[in-house]
């Protein structure tokens, strides 16, 4: 059966399927507030959440709709740690400061499902681990390593060998994979509109379709500028990581642009279904050019790549999309993708997240190279309170002044060339 392509209206398949509704007025008068937040993804509505059950005054400014941007558009894997090794990590900042990291990080998944369970988020959270899967013998020698590190530093890895990832995956494509308890798998645009309904209900103002003109320090205050209307505000946070659509001067947020497209099925049926991923795990694998592939609670499969969905790259990276289900597993060879949207990454060249602290009281958080969940949790929820407490104590990286990056437009250009080659040339059968 030749593959079909049969896209919904909605091509966003968490814009489809997502059982949490939340919608805000634009912003439509003056207001002063305690803190003012810019961008409504996991990091400002985190943020926008903690001030607010603080009782602080809050107002949360998205130039779209919660979770337009890469929140809304994410793979919905709840990692721990980041994406780099810890030791990598370590070496890069120093032993103190890599070691707060990767501890905070390491909680942030039970920190993302314990708010859930707290605030009664619908969002198909699901705690079962994840397995990074070893594409090549390579990559099961960087997942050995790997799990080396993590259980040095006491975190509950475990490494599977071939026969056991063919069990968890049903598909006999890898070389072994590292499983993560600690992890799981959340519809990500029903947890971004989950975080921005608490918020609203702790107190905090939240407006859509409120994109800032202009933003500037003045008398001891930020005023931020939307829909005509300003915003005086003692503190700002900028939250806008992938999607900042620019304030000027101010502040511009440095980093390289890499998308992420995904491509989903209906759901399958219940015999094909209790053969892949049983056990619900989410997976990614250890190629250059990344892949993922995951099920979300009605039984569609989701596959995702580096690559834009959405630029000059679509069909090729549609086609790969076909040819890596028909590879992984054989029995969906000819089933319809029924949806298909790309994201944004804001990566940065180290791949450690950043806080600028641009002005007096203000911070911008972004660059979480692929792993926005678990890390813009905690960090907007820590820049809220230092932010309020007036320390920098609570924040998991300390703030720097300013950040650059070389080239970032260029760097750009190169991986999503990389991924049209990959995918392109990607064999019928590839492992991995």
């Amino acid at each position: 059966m030749p593959w079909r392509c049969r896209m919904m209206v909605e091509p966003n398949l968490w814009r489809a399927s997502c059982r949490e509704g939340f919608t805000a007025p634009p912003l439509s008068s003056d207001h002063s507030v305690d803190l003012a937040i810019i961008g409504g993804g996991f990091t400002g509505c985190a943020a926008a959440l903690e001030a607010a059950r603080e009782g602080a005054s809050v107002c949360l400014l998205e130039a779209n709709t919660i979770g337009h941007g890469g929140s809304g558009r994410n793979v919905g894997l709840v990692n721990a740690g980041l994406w780099l090794p810890p030791e990598t990590v370590m070496a890069q900042m120093g032993a103190e400061a890599g070691t707060r990291l990767w501890s905070t990080l390491a909680e942030a998944p039970t920190r993302v499902f314990d708010l859930i369970a707290r605030e009664g988020i619908e969002c198909e959270a699901t705690r079962n681990g994840t397995l990074h899967l070893a594409h090549s013998p390579q990559g099961l020698r960087d997942l050995q390593e790997r799990h080396r590190q993590g259980r040095a530093l006491g975190a509950p890895l475990e490494l599977l060998d071939a026969a056991e990832t063919a069990r968890r995956t049903g598909s006999d494509a890898f070389h072994g994979a590292l499983f993560d308890p600690r992890a799981g798998t959340i519809q990500p645009l029903g947890y971004v509109r989950g975080l921005a309904r608490a918020a609203a209900t702790a107190g905090a103002r939240i407006c859509e379709q409120s994109p800032v003109q202009s933003v500037r320090h003045d008398g001891g205050q930020w005023i931020v500028v939307s829909n005509g209307h300003p915003v005086r505000a003692a503190r700002l946070l900028i939250a806008t990581n992938a999607y900042h659509l620019g304030l000027g001067p101010m502040f511009e947020p440095a980093f390289v642009p890499v998308h992420y497209c995904q491509y989903a099925t209906d759901p399958l049926p219940d015999t094909v279904r209790q053969a892949i991923l049983p056990g619900g795990e989410g997976c990614w694998d250890t190629a250059l050019v990344m892949s993922s592939v995951r099920m979300d609670q009605a039984g569609r499969l989701i596959i995702g790549g580096i690559g834009n969905g959405d630029g000059a790259g679509a069909r090729v990276h549609a086609a790969w999309a076909r040819r890596k289900i028909a590879a992984l597993f054989p029995a969906l060879r000819g089933i319809a993708l029924t949806h298909g949207w790309s994201g944004r990454i804001a990566m940065t060249g180290d791949h450690i997240p950043k806080i600028i602290a641009f002005g007096p009281d203000a911070y911008a958080c972004f660059g979480y190279s692929g792993r926005g969940i678990g890390p813009g949790t905690v960090f907007g929820t820590q820049a809220a309170r230092a932010l309020l407490n007036g320390s920098t104590s609570p924040l998991p990286v300390d703030p720097v002044s300013r950040h650059g990056e070389t080239l970032p437009q260029l760097r750009a250009a190169w991986y999503e060339a990389g991924a049209v080659l990959t995918h392109a040339t990607a064999a019928h059968g590839q492992r991995g």
